[in-house]
């Protein structure tokens, strides 16, 4: 039997006896771009914080290709970019890479092939030798991005990915998202923004800490019969009745 690429069942976590998620379960069984959509204070950063093994889940199971997380050797297939930045600012943007490289134990000669055309995606060639603590926020989301990608990780996991980066830009780099998909890397990614949500192949709409619907973008708004995800997101959260 196929194990699942993800497998998350029933996971709950409270913290300080609130419950911050509460009991969700859904599968990732090919690569794909899964989106998880809320607002903020959801629970869409706790949940991708579980599935990358950064924190454990109160109840319930997470795993990765049948391991139940957090395990080591399954988070070194994992490309994780937090919400907020964790950069060394008084390190130059090539240093960072380098050094981030080194702990996910690329050699040298890795580093030197993918940093080239990793650099191009987010568009820093220019800036490489720049510190991080002259960046503005959108650079650091890229740099960010840059380091998450650096050793071709098997699962993305993106939260927030493109806040503060322009909106050219941005396409673009949903355009390699497409690519890394399509080379078999599995994406999820956390968002609260529409244009993005309509991107994912499918959506977990996530509502203070429930998941109140799955499915892709186009099978969301057929069901609840409305034309927009925003809509659709309304409607299963009991705010939008469908005429």
């Amino acid at each position: 039997m196929t194990k699942d690429i993800l497998s998350i069942s029933k996971v709950e976590k409270s913290y300080a006896g609130k419950e911050v998620l509460g009991s969700i379960s859904f599968a990732l069984e090919k690569p794909e771009i899964f989106g998880l959509l809320g607002p903020s204070g959801a629970g869409k950063t706790t949940l991708v914080k579980i599935i990358a093994g950064i924190e454990e889940a109160t109840n319930g199971n997470a795993a990765i290709l049948g391991t139940n997380m957090p395990n080591l050797q399954q988070m070194k297939k994992i490309g994780y970019m937090a919400q907020s930045d964790a950069l060394y600012s008084e390190l130059t943007a090539k240093e960072n890479i380098m050094f981030f490289s080194a702990l996910y134990g690329l050699k040298k000669s890795e580093i030197k092939r993918r940093i080239q055309e990793i650099i191009a995606m987010v568009d820093l060639e220019q800036d490489m030798n720049k510190k991080v603590a002259d960046f503005s926020g959108g650079m650091k989301r890229r740099l960010s991005l840059a380091i998450a990608l650096m050793h071709e990780p098997k699962i993305l996991i993106l939260d927030e990915p493109t806040v503060g980066i322009d909106p050219v830009l941005r396409r673009k780099i949903w355009d390699n998202f497409q690519e890394l998909k399509a080379s078999g890397t599995t994406i999820i990614v956390t968002t609260h923004v529409m244009d993005e949500a309509e991107k994912c192949d499918r959506l977990g709409m996530i509502r203070d800490g429930e998941m109140i619907a799955i499915g892709s973008p186009d099978d969301l708004k057929s069901e609840t019969q409305t034309e927009s995800i925003e809509d659709a997101f309304l409607y299963y959260g009991g705010v939008l009745h469908a005429n």
